[in-house]
């Protein structure tokens, strides 16, 4: 009866530890949605051609309506890491941890708080500004779509021509929205409101900025880009000087870790394990054997980490209102499985275009003149794997041979899949165990072997270990954009860094001018590239012809034209009036949207004063 008893006690206890837990259920489900959020938008954002792909066939013209990225066949160069990161990053992170937790005991949290606080700053910016960027632009393809399905047919919308036409058919609709709403019966004037914020946000604007030994810039920007980066800049101004409320702390760090996961590769499965195993270690010393992780934490209000509020908890003291309490997700937590995660469903990509290679065999000559057969593989051009998200939504109703091939990007997704879910057991048993013991847990604990269980054995399942030892990130010559051979040989000098060493080269550059001659160093040293920066080749010929104006600031914005790249040019073109004044004009182009003709847009010039 005693044996018997044992199960009874177990499942006593298991029942009275959930009845315990039940009012933190939904607080436990809006932590693990929390988490899940930036793994999964910055993986899919992280994707790009991989290298069993080919670059996509050239168009003949683009199409500024239809928001064509002209730049969908570059490879997204992240930051790679090495099984030198293994060892180094474990140990940085103890090393800024000791020292974040002796600065706390000594001088307090406050002030460091507020050194931090600033120094975050600029990181909130930019990762901010980019998640508002592409949430606004997610939004807008699901409001204005370019392509959708009604009445089992494909429908494209046209700014030029104001109406949405049906293929092979001259059935049109006059109106910008997607179905169901389209369907509306809206004034003329609230359909013709609609196809303007439809051009204006979809519109492309080329900005173009020049001062002396300071900016040398070109940029393409929408509206969008440029909502985005005030509510960027407000939200970090807004909780710098007035109130920092949980919600902006979590946006903060959905923003960080969606950004992380896009600049940062394990390169591959062999270094990534590495990584995690090593901070596996690191996570269990700082939580269960110091007290430094938990009380860094607890005292630093920054974006890293994610709180979640807990349910209200009756106060000790009679009369007074109820305690709020908040649990902590440090970002590390999800951005180092992320970065596995991310990788595997690269790898997924890379897999879903390997097997649609073909190889053929062709007769050839070899150096010694003898005949030889040598074995050409053709690879699958790339379609763009991300983006056009409310475009393949609305379309979703036709089968897949009835879409046009930008359309057809999905792909079979089993290491991705699996990854994501081996990290969500691993959460689950974090949060469980912390329930249990009431005590502060080390994510990575579960994490880390729920995530490398979980990608490794759908490997073993699937039979495909080799192609997952084999498979590297490392950015090769074929795969970069067509350059000179010094570029790809620092290219490829790049990818057998780890990515402490690269950074410790940008802090400390005075190694590699060690065996640079000294005339070349007298050469580097004395001929300025301010445009050196710059994407593109124009901006060295503008800043050239600023200088030998005598201009020193100058700012253009045109209205962007793929198919003319030196649109609004002004590196010796422009008109100089006497009064110090220039002026760029941006052409008109056949693939304007209502055939209009450009207006012209004036900059101001400042000419030195020896001028």
């Amino acid at each position: 009866m005693a044996f018997l008893g044992m199960p009874e006690d177990l499942l006593g206890q298991i029942s009275k530890h959930f009845q315990d837990a039940r009012p933190l259920i939904p607080m436990y489900g809006h932590l693990i949605l929390s988490a899940l959020f930036p793994i999964y938008t910055g993986a899919h954002a992280s994707l790009s051609r991989p290298s069993s792909a080919a670059k996509p066939t050239k168009k003949g013209s683009k199409n500024l309506e239809e928001g064509e990225d002209e730049d969908e066949d570059k490879v997204q160069q992240m930051e790679g890491m090495s099984n030198k990161d293994a060892i180094v990053l474990p140990l940085t992170a103890a090393i800024v941890l000791g020292g974040l937790y002796f600065l706390i005991m000594r001088y307090g949290a406050d002030l460091i708080n507020l050194v931090l606080g600033w120094y975050f700053s600029g990181v909130g910016v930019y990762s901010v500004t980019q998640l508002l960027n592409d949430g606004l632009n997610f939004a807008n393809g699901f409001l204005f779509p370019n392509t959708y399905a009604s009445n089992r047919a494909l429908w494209q919308v046209t700014n030029a021509e104001r109406r949405a036409v049906r293929q092979g058919s001259k059935d049109t609709k006059d109106s910008p929205l997607p179905p169901f709403l389209n369907a509306l019966p809206l004034p003329s004037s609230v359909k013709t409101a609609l196809w303007s914020l439809r051009r204006l946000v979809k519109q492309k604007y080329t900005l173009k900025a020049y001062m002396e030994a300071i900016v040398d810039l070109r940029l393409n920007i929408t509206i969008i880009n440029v909502l985005s980066a005030a509510l960027g800049v407000g939200t970090i101004i807004y909780v710098n000087t007035v109130s920092k409320p949980w919600f902006l702390t979590n946006l903060q760090g959905f923003a960080v870790s969606y950004s992380a996961l896009q600049l940062m590769s394990p390169t591959t499965f062999s270094t990534g394990s590495l990584i995690l195993a090593a901070l596996f270690c690191y996570d269990i010393w700082a939580v269960f054997f110091t007290p430094l992780m938990v009380t860094v934490a607890k005292n630093l209000d920054q974006p890293i980490k994610l709180v979640f509020p807990r349910p209200d908890e009756p106060s000790k003291t009679p009369g007074e209102p109820p305690v709020r309490s908040y649990s902590m997700l440090g970002l590390g937590d999800i951005v180092l499985p992320g970065i596995m995660i991310g990788l595997a469903l690269r790898f997924d990509l890379y897999l879903f275009y390997l097997r649609k290679q073909t190889r053929t065999h062709k007769a050839a000559v070899n150096s010694d003149g003898e005949k030889t057969v040598e074995e050409v593989i053709d690879k699958a051009p790339y379609v763009t794997a991300t983006g056009r998200w409310g475009d393949r939504f609305w379309t979703s109703t036709l089968p897949r041979s009835a879409l046009p091939e930008r359309l057809r990007t999905s792909f079979p997704k089993p290491y991705f899949t699996a990854a994501i879910i081996g990290y969500v057991i691993g959460m689950l048993t974090t949060l469980g165990v912390m329930s249990v013991f009431q005590h502060a847990q080390p994510a990575l604990l579960y994490l880390v072997p729920g995530v490398l269980i979980s990608i490794w054995g759908t490997g073993l399942v699937r039979r495909e270990l080799t192609e997952m030892w084999g498979f590297s990130e490392a950015i090769t010559g074929d795969q970069l954009a067509d350059g000179d051979g010094e570029a790809k040989a620092d290219e490829d000098e790049k990818s057998q860094q780890g990515l402490f060493e690269r950074l410790w080269a940008e802090i400390w550059p005075f190694g590699d001018t060690k065996d640079k001659p000294k005339e070349a160093e007298d050469e580097s040293q004395s001929s300025a590239e301010p445009s050196k920066s710059s994407k593109d080749g124009d901006l060295s010929k503008a800043t050239e012809g600023f200088r030998k104006k005598g201009i020193v600031f100058s700012v253009v914005v045109s209205r962007y034209d793929p198919s003319q790249k030196d649109i609004g040019k002004y590196d010796g073109d422009d008109q100089s009036t006497g009064d110090g004044q220039s002026k760029a004009t941006a052409t008109s182009s056949s693939s304007d949207f209502d055939g209009t003709p450009e207006p012209r847009y004036r900059t101001r010039s400042t000419r030195s004063p020896s001028e």
